[in-house]
């Protein structure tokens, strides 16, 4: 057993995020474990640029409403409670409404090989962000 030491809270980097985001790394596992879990605070509008990760994602929304969008247009609201998966590879982006805060963990898995655990893309266009949204239903 073992209790994982706090690291300071991190400002979301200018090269990957829109606007004011927050993370505390939760867990980044060593070897044999491969799972990395952030807490990740958006303010209201805030957003990832597209991305994807080598082994997928999940997002649990704690708070807010979670905005999530792909590359068909299609932009989900995840509400508190909710959970999304995206698969292996699939671009997407993740933010908060243009009215409030949003939170959710996120998690994914190192790739334990030579591909990177998350691919940055460019910025999400005010059009996609924009885009109709719809429930998880």
């Amino acid at each position: 057993m073992e209790f994982v030491k706090p690291r300071p809270t991190g400002k979301g980097p200018a090269e990957w995020f829109t606007g004011d985001v927050w993370f505390d790394v939760i867990y980044a596992g060593q070897e044999p474990s491969r799972l990395r879990t952030n807490m990740v605070r958006f303010a209201p509008g805030a957003h990832t640029y597209w991305h994807h990760h080598v082994l997928g994602q999940t997002l649990h929304v704690v708070s807010g409403i979670a905005l999530i969008g792909t590359r068909d247009g299609t932009v989900f609201e995840a509400h508190p409670g909710e959970t999304v998966t995206c698969p292996p590879d699939e671009e997407h982006w993740h933010g908060a409404t243009p009215e409030r805060f949003m939170e959710h963990l996120a998690m994914w898995e190192g790739s334990g090989g030579d591909r990177p655990e998350t691919t940055w893309l460019e910025q999400v266009t005010d059009e996609q962000y924009n885009g109709p949204r719809t429930g998880s239903h």
